[in-house]
């Protein structure tokens, strides 16, 4: 059991409550406006595709995705306060689940849902890969640095 006081415990389990509800919230507005699972073509209310500039289709393209993206990352965070709530029925919560170590009410202040201490937090390293196409591009304008040929660089 953490070391958290029954008052601390109180507030960030209204906290959680509160998350909680606010999400929930955010789904049932979602399902009025249209499912998720919905269709690109239902969501734009659009009969067909045809008649649309290329560019109107990849505008509604990317915010479907984005939509979709924001709907994952919501429902991981919903799924997370839940475990932090029965983690609190249960008496192990604001305990690391890695290490065991207590949690600082200072980060549950933060991130109520948390299941992790500082140190144990899964995928904090930052990514060094590039994207694949910096190595094509590269290697095209070491190519005409090497030319030094104004036709290198225009577009055809």
């Amino acid at each position: 059991m953490s070391t958290l006081t029954k008052d601390q415990l109180q507030e960030l389990k209204n906290a959680l409550l509160e998350q909680r509800e606010d999400l929930q919230r955010h789904f049932e507005s979602s399902m009025e406006d249209g499912a998720p699972a919905e269709s690109l073509k239902d969501s734009t209310g659009e009969l067909s595709s045809y008649d649309n500039h290329p560019a109107d289709a990849g505008t509604e393209t990317f915010e479907r995705s984005r939509d979709l993206a924001i709907d994952d990352t919501l429902t991981e965070e919903f799924n997370q306060v839940n475990e932090a709530l029965e983690r609190i029925e249960q008496g192990t919560y604001g305990t690391c689940v890695t290490c065991g170590k207590d949690i600082p009410f200072e980060r549950l202040e933060a991130i109520p849902y948390t299941a992790y201490c500082i140190d144990d937090t899964p995928n904090r390293e930052l990514s060094n890969e590039r994207p694949v196409e910096e190595e094509v591009i590269d290697d095209a304008t070491e190519r005409c640095r090497r030319s030094q040929t104004a036709q290198c660089w225009q577009v055809r």
